[in-house]
Order: C-alpha cells, then structure tokens, then sequence
C-alpha cells in the first residue's frame, strides 16, 4: 500500500484485523490516534453522515474533537478535507447527530454546554463555513431528523423531549412546537430517543414506552395515530427507519439480546411485528442504528459490525452481507463497536463508524432483489450495465411503462418503455428501472456513469 499524503491517517487493508466479512470489502479506514476516547464507553467517534455533490462524495463522522468531512469519492485516496470543532469537547463527548438539508450540515450533540452548529458545504471540497453557532434554541440534542417535504427539523432528546423547528431559513431556524410543553398527549410519549419523519409523520422511538406515531401536518394540533408499548422482545426502543416505498417499519431495541423488529405499519391501528432479525453472533450482541435504502435494510451492530439485509420480502428480510469492523469484545453492559452506517452514496459505497475503530468505506457488487417500490416484481437485465447513456430493454417490455428510482427512493424519469432507454441526464449513481407491462411488474438495478 502506497504511503498516504496525509500523515495523520492510518489506511488499513481489510484484513488488518481479521475481520469476518461476507459480501462486502473494505475500502478505506481512518482512525487518529491523537483523539481521546469519551470517558464513558472509550468511544473515540460517534455518528456517521454522507453529502454528495458536483460528482463528489463526502463522509462525514463524528468524535469527542467535532465533526470531521472526509472527500471519500476515490476510497483509495480518501482524505480529510474539513473539520469543525464542536462547541464542547474532550472525553465528556459521546453522542453527536448530523442531518444534513439544502446543503447545509446541521449538528448537534448530548453532552455538556453544547450548541446547534449549521454549516455550508457548498464549496466543498476546498472549504465549509460555520454560519449558525448557538444554544438559543437549545444546548443538547441526542437525535435529529429533518422531514424535507415540509422543511422541518425535529429535535429530540437532550434539553427538550421533542420540539420541531423551521428551516424556511435554513441558517435560522425557528421553534415552531416545544411538545413536552405545547401538546397534551405528550405524557404518553414521554422523552424520544431517536424519530424518523416523512410527510409530516413522526416515528417516535421512545426508549422503554415503545413506539409511537404523531401526524404533525397540523402543527399547531398533532395528532397521534399509532403506538406499539407492548411486543415481542421488548427492550430500549432507540431507532428506527420508514421503507421507502412499503408500508414496513424497523427498529432497534438498543438491549444486550434483543432483535431488530420488523413492523407492518399499514394500518396504524393495528402495528404488527411481522420479523425479529439479529446478528445472531453472541447473546451479547446489540442493534444501535438503521437505514433502509434501495431495497436493502442496513444495521450497525455494537461489537458486530454492519450488516445488510435484502427486503425482496419487506416482511421477513434476508441477511446478505456483513463486515465486522470492531476489535472488542461482547460483554454486558458495555457498548462498543459500530455506531452507525450510511448508504445513500450514489456510488452505491457504504460510509460505517465504528466508536473505537473509525471511519469505514465499504464497496459491494449486491443488488437488491428488487427496489422499494411496494410490489412484487419480476427481475430482468438492461445493458450495456454500468452505462454511460443508453440502456437496451428485453423486446417483451417494449410500451410497459417505466420509473426510473434512485437510492433514496425518488422517481426520477418515467415514461412509455421502448427497447432503448436514454438515461444520459441522469447523475453518477445507482438506480432502479421498474417496468409495468399489463401482466406484470419487472424491476432490473443499473449503473450510471
């Protein structure tokens, strides 16, 4: 391996550690000695977070020093091109959060006199500019999400239960509901550890309370239509993500032991956990957080790694890959190894933080049995595959129509299929090409260069 231009990394091949793996490669590895491990789990990194622009892919983690925006576009050569310390650092540091709207980074973190930082990435890879650092409307936050649909940011955990805010102004956000204070059902729900919200809906994960759904269309009188206090394998219910196109909820309990669950949640008066899905490593094992994208389910596992699962059957997914990224091991009560996985690269690269072992890039040739897109389909091939501008349909799907999905579930060209397809306008990326002929529903993952 040739010597990195940048000292402060340590580039490790994937078999530094002798890690299992099945499916997928590591790419790249960062780790700085020089950083101090918190004193509470010797966790030196905490959340991992992505941003791709201009054909540029950006990672961007999280330590006990602040945020650091790694240019991961060529993994080999991956390097640190930014870094914004946090408003409070050292070993008190454990949890950081990032999302990330209209180009703009949004950072928080749950430890002592801390700040909500929003910060500018438009002129990555040369440079990032802080342009909001402040505790007016809070010092803490465990988690945040932003609901882009409505430009909302919903903030939980730390200084207040849950309260959204407005991004009209995405570098001034303003409060717009305090729920603890301003909704009167919010006994019930109680403290929110993590949320996922889409279209004005929020998915509250609600530690040992369970899981409860608040419609916040009408902001001013929210609305709670669905709740799960009771199910199989109960523990700490600490995060969750929405399928995109299917009416499947997962979550994690953040217990030594317990399962992923999996949750029909088309009909919100009767949430059913239809799957419990673990690492089945050790009784020690423990889910933290979890993404689906593109027909897969990714799962960071404390001691265990990331592990990715397909959902060509939503209700009962299938392991397909994973990589051990932790050196530690299982023991109970403690929490340690891979905090969180990112997967919504266009490179179709996988971004992981591990809390003693850093930064992870990982590289995979999966595809999803089919993309999210809420029915059953038939697969079939398009080539040329990776593809510069044109792709060729089997003759028998000429005038189906077609939908052309990207990795985050948005349709992004549609039409009357023919045997030639132009996807020259689309970006650099992974996609989904679904063809609805008058029998059938036939689904194919292509590469745009």
């Amino acid at each position: 391996m040739k010597q990195s231009l940048f000292a402060f990394l340590i580039l490790l091949s994937s078999g530094a550690f002798a890690q299992t793996s099945m499916n997928l490669d590591s790419l790249f590895n960062w780790q700085d000695e020089n950083l101090v491990p918190s004193n509470a789990h010797q966790n030196t990194y905490n959340e991992i977070w992505g941003y791709a622009k201009n054909g540029a892919e950006y990672a961007i983690i999280g330590t006990t020093a602040g945020t650091h925006i790694f240019d991961v576009t060529n993994p080999s050569t991956s390097h640190q091109v930014a870094f914004v310390a946090g408003a409070h650092t050292g070993g008190d540091i454990v949890h950081r959060d990032y999302h990330d709207y209209d180009d703009y980074l949004y950072i928080v973190c749950d430890e002592g006199p801390s700040t909500l930082q929003i910060v500018d990435l438009r002129n990555l890879p040369n440079a990032v500019n802080v342009v909001y650092d402040s505790d007016a409307l809070f010092a803490r936050s465990h988690n945040i999400f932003i609901d882009t649909s409505s430009a909302r940011m919903y903030m939980c955990g730390g200084t207040k239960e849950f309260a959204v805010y407005s991004l009209e102004d995405p570098t001034a956000p303003t409060l717009l509901l305090d729920c603890g204070v301003d909704v009167s059902f919010w006994g019930t729900v109680g403290y929110v550890h993590d949320t996922y919200v889409r279209n004005d809906t929020a998915y509250c994960n609600a530690g040992t309370r369970g899981l409860f759904v608040v419609d916040f269309s009408n902001i001013s009188e929210p609305q709670m239509i669905g709740s799960l206090d009771t199910y199989v394998q109960s523990g700490y219910n600490h995060s969750g993500w929405l399928m995109q196109n299917a009416s499947y909820y997962a979550f994690a309990d953040e217990t030594h032991g317990k399962d992923v669950k999996i949750v029909d949640v088309s009909d919100m008066d009767n949430l059913v956990v239809t799957d419990t899905i673990g690492s089945n490593v050790n009784p020690n094992s423990i889910a933290h957080n979890l993404i689906y994208a593109n027909g897969f389910l990714f799962i960071s596992f404390y001691f265990d790694g990331v592990y990715m699962y397909d959902c060509i059957d939503p209700a009962h997914p299938k392991l397909v890959g994973y990589y051990d990224t932790s050196t530690e091991l299982h023991q109970a009560s403690v929490y340690r190894g891979c905090w969180g996985v990112y997967p919504f690269l266009p490179s179709g690269n996988i971004l992981a933080s591990d809390m003693q072992t850093g930064l992870w890039v990982f590289g995979h040739d999966l595809v999803s049995s089919i993309a999210e897109i809420g029915v059953e389909a038939n697969s079939f091939s398009v080539y040329p595959n990776p593809t510069t501008g044109q792709l060729t349909l089997p003759t028998e799907l000429s005038r189906g129509n077609y939908s052309v999905i990207d990795m985050t579930g948005k349709e992004v060209k549609q039409g009357l299929a023919s045997e030639s397809l132009d996807v020259s306008n689309l970006s650099t990326g992974v996609f989904t090409l679904v063809v609805q002929t008058e029998d059938a529903v036939f689904a194919s993952r292509f590469v745009k260069q």
